[in-house]
């Protein structure tokens, strides 16, 4: 990711990115399920490395599978390149966990920017405690052998019924998450910040007691003046 792009996403809203997203013809790129699970965490921003799970099988899927160092999910957690979001395909199923709190930590102290899944994640108490970004459907005490066989890696998957290649860029705040095709991400963001600076003026409007009519959306000429100097004056 460029820099800059990054820097842009991580200062806007996922409501504000679907909106833009919807303008290109986007409507199903907000992942349903996932959410937040420490309040605290920076924003979440950065390219997808995915995981894909299928339902477990008896004979395959005992602890003796993590004794395998090419496990689909410990290498995972080991090969997920700094600054990406570690994506999970749980099928939306939260019944055991798709990660948990070791894992999770591994990711976070190797520079990645964060972990999603449709599933759920173990040692929440202590993952909330975390300065670091996570989503799920719902917290999940059992081992993801139970229900969970890891297949592969960085291969298109889908998380909360939403299409997520390796690359696209998903970002994060406290309402969830939402997933931007990689080849728009610049445009997406700069587009979005200049919405997000027009949504401030009106806010600070609103607040003060102006009618939504002409300024939201902005027909009114008159509106159109005072979000210019408004804008000069605080260098936006």
């Amino acid at each position: 990711m460029k820099p800059e792009t990054r820097r842009k996403l991580a200062e806007v809203s996922t409501a504000t990115l679907t909106t833009v997203l919807f303008k290109h013809g986007f409507r199903n790129l907000f992942l349903e399920g996932p959410r937040l699970i420490n309040p605290g965490a920076p924003r979440l921003v950065g390219p997808a490395y995915t995981l894909r799970y299928i339902p477990a099988r008896e004979d395959l899927d005992t602890l003796d599978a993590f004794l395998d160092p090419d496990h689909p999910q410990r290498k995972g957690v080991e090969d997920c390149p700094p600054g990406s979001v570690f994506v999970i395909d749980s099928r939306g199923d939260p019944r055991a966990a798709s990660a948990g709190g070791i894992l999770l930590t591994r990711l976070m102290t190797r520079g990645v920017a964060g972990a999603v899944t449709d599933g759920g994640f173990r040692d929440t108490p202590e993952v909330a405690e975390m300065p670091w970004p996570a989503y799920h459907a719902a917290p999940s005490a059992p081992t993801n052998l139970i229900r969970h066989h890891a297949v592969d890696l960085n291969l298109p998957i889908a998380c909360g019924g939403v299409p997520v290649y390796p690359g696209d860029i998903m970002v994060g705040d406290g309402e969830g998450v939402v997933c931007i095709p990689a080849h728009l991400a610049d445009q997406v963001a700069e587009e979005a910040h200049e919405q997000t600076v027009g949504e401030d003026f009106v806010q600070e409007r609103v607040a003060a007691g102006h009618t939504i009519r002409g300024l939201y959306p902005m027909t009114d000429p008159k509106n159109r003046e005072l979000f210019a100097a408004w804008r000069k004056e605080r260098g936006r």
